[in-house]
């Protein structure tokens, strides 16, 4: 699922905390997906079970896009990675709102997820500026 980065590449705090909000994400959909699929009593599924997978999407785009911005040459392009980074970070925080809204006994680990990616929007803020 994720590039497999060589080792030569300098991994910097960011790519790492990347990587370790993808594992807290992939385990907590896995969670919720338990709980979350059923059908409903009208026959529907539960359209919460959606941003079970978003969440895990979006996690396994941040790393690579942290590697594209870190090896663009130019600011320029630097900056258009950046700021990807930025919207997929603001979408997994609105998601984490999304599913504690559910009625599952996940939401419970959601928590942990946040304080991950206020933790990251820290290193964030300096690693942009280091760009």
């Amino acid at each position: 699922m994720l590039p497999n980065v060589p080792k030569h590449l300098p991994q910097s705090l960011l790519y790492q905390k990347a990587m370790e909000i993808f594992t807290i994400s992939r385990s907590i959909s896995h969670y919720f997906v338990d709980d979350l699929n059923y059908l409903q009593k009208n026959g529907s599924e539960n359209p919460s079970v959606y941003f079970t997978g978003d969440i895990v999407q979006q996690s396994v785009s941040l790393a690579p896009e942290i590697l594209k911005a870190e090896s663009q040459p130019f600011s320029e392009g630097k900056y258009k990675y950046a700021d990807s980074v930025t919207r997929l970070t603001n979408r997994l925080f609105k998601n984490c709102e999304r599913l504690e809204r559910t009625h599952s006994n996940g939401r419970d680990f959601l928590p942990v997820l946040r304080n991950e990616l206020k933790k990251f929007r820290k290193l964030q803020r300096t690693w942009m500026m280091t760009l």
